[in-house]
């Protein structure tokens, strides 16, 4: 069974379960302790304000069925999210949980299906003023990084992002859950285990944007066998070796393959295989000679469906409104 809701009605549910919040007895000054509707399941979340415009969030509940969200376009804070158990997934195929941790920018969240599966969800929800991003991360004129701009869009659409979750990243999650503090030592604490669980949700999308230099910990002849399996991936799009294929191919193994792409790249096999598709289709697709269907079986989709959410979910876009000239509204 599926529970349909618009993101109204779910706010009115937990507002309706927690009326009488104001008056339960506090853990702390700065928490609030929120349960999940009973129609819904069971948990709750805590809900903290860290620092003014920065709230952090503590997840442990379980829906009793598949809940399926309405979201409307509305402006969107600035959102780090990190399941540690359970999974969130959009219409476009992004998804938060199961191995992806998510950075939704600020700006305007276009409208979407958000689809909660059932099962116990534990984890961080992090929200923020944009402006901040300039206060915990400045640059050596006290703003905004150039890099992290993409995620302060005001009026345009928001940047929507799926780091992986890595090791560091669950730790720094446990530690902020299972906080062995009390008081202001607490707050201190958290704020401290939230800046670093950002910086490191941050880090490849940073690297990226730089080309990600070589890293020490990689050999120059490894390093050329990593760029050597991109440019096959490249030129092989349509039909693309298997991981273990393109291992082999390059004399690696695919777990170096695997670590390589993540330090050279900043990003998976996967998705840059993905995202290289992607961009040759809206080359394709604004050239105007092919039909949406060619256009996807060269790019190595027989799929349609399959094809149209990858690329509405990079661009912002059908492929059928690329085709007519629309511009992109994601980058």
């Amino acid at each position: 069974m599926t529970i349909t809701l618009t993101l109204k009605e779910e706010w009115e549910l937990w507002a309706e379960a927690n009326h009488n919040t104001l008056q339960k007895p506090k853990p702390e000054p700065f928490e609030i302790l929120c349960e999940i509707p009973k129609r819904l399941g069971k948990g709750y979340t805590r809900k903290m304000e860290l620092y003014p415009g920065l709230w952090l969030l503590i997840l442990d509940y379980e829906y009793h069925d598949d809940v399926l969200i309405k979201i409307p376009e509305w402006d969107h804070p600035v959102q780090f999210c990190v399941l540690l158990s359970g999974r969130c997934i959009d219409e476009y195929g992004g998804q938060s949980g199961e191995g992806y941790t998510c950075i939704s920018g600020s700006g305007v969240q276009r409208k979407m299906l958000l689809k909660l599966p059932k099962s116990r969800c534990v984890g961080i929800d992090i929200h923020m003023l944009p402006n901040l991003l300039g206060t915990f991360f400045p640059d050596e004129e006290g703003e905004i990084p150039s890099r992290l701009r993409l995620l302060t869009k005001g009026n345009d659409w928001q940047t929507l992002l799926y780091p992986e979750t890595t090791i560091a990243i669950q730790g720094i999650a446990q530690q902020i859950i299972n906080c062995p503090y009390q008081g202001l030592t607490k707050r201190m604490y958290l704020q401290a285990k939230v800046l670093e669980l950002m910086s490191l949700q941050l880090a490849p999308i940073v690297a990226a944007q730089v080309g990600m230099q070589p890293s020490p910990r990689l050999k120059p002849k490894t390093i050329t066998q990593i760029q050597h399996a991109r440019e096959i991936l490249r030129s092989r799009l349509e039909n693309p070796p298997s991981l273990l294929e393109l291992a082999q191919m390059v004399e690696v193994s695919d777990r170096t393959l695997r670590r390589g792409f993540r330090e050279l790249f900043g990003t998976t096999v996967f998705q840059f295989l993905i995202n290289e598709r992607m961009k040759l289709a809206e080359q394709l697709l604004r050239e105007g000679n092919r039909s949406v269907a060619e256009v996807a079986n060269f790019v190595g989709y027989s799929h349609l469906g399959q094809f149209a959410a990858l690329f509405k979910r990079k661009f912002g876009i059908t492929p059928s409104k690329c085709l007519l000239g629309k511009k992109s509204i994601l980058g």
